[in-house]
């Protein structure tokens, strides 16, 4: 099912998550998730944009370009940023509109559960650890305007209330 996507400046966006509990419900949101996500189209979606306050997002960094491989993080944990920092650009399907320049870690190891109770654990590199962070965000309340510098925010939050 296609689930409707909060847009900025809905407050609960901006609220830190609560953890999430591995249930039946729980796998339905993360597939209704998914199938939102594709339908957007995106690359990555948490919890909090579709109004649920959890610990949970999903991802496929490639599936523009090749074979979906999708990820479904539970209750993931940033263990270690990695490499250098690099500024590229990112766009949000809460925020539509203005693609901002982002600085993130080059790589991130992710910690999560999957959906059928089992620890995972990755180095993710490249767009994929660029797109992992920005969910991550999410699930803190963190939005891509949140790190941007203040002419840069104004010339966003600008672009998006036009």
């Amino acid at each position: 099912m296609i689930l409707p996507i909060l847009r900025w400046p809905d407050p609960v966006l901006t609220t830190p998550c609560a953890p999430a509990v591995l249930s039946d419900d729980l796998r339905a949101l993360a597939d209704d998730m998914l199938d939102t996500m594709y339908a957007a189209p995106g690359r990555g979606l948490a919890a909090p944009q579709v109004g649920r306050l959890l610990r949970l997002f999903v991802m496929d960094a490639g599936w523009k370009d090749g074979p979906r491989t999708p990820r479904v993080l539970v209750n993931p944990e940033v263990v270690e940023l990695m490499g250098a920092r690099v500024v590229g650009p990112e766009g949000c399907l809460s925020i539509p509109g203005p693609v901002t320049q982002v600085e993130r870690a080059e790589a991130v190891r992710m910690r999560w559960t999957d959906l059928d109770g089992g620890p995972q654990e990755a180095v993710l590199t490249g767009f994929e650890a660029i797109c992992a962070q920005h969910e991550y965000d999410h699930l803190d309340g963190i939005l891509t305007l949140d790190r941007l510098s203040p002419q840069a925010r104004a010339e966003a939050e600008a672009a998006v209330l036009a």
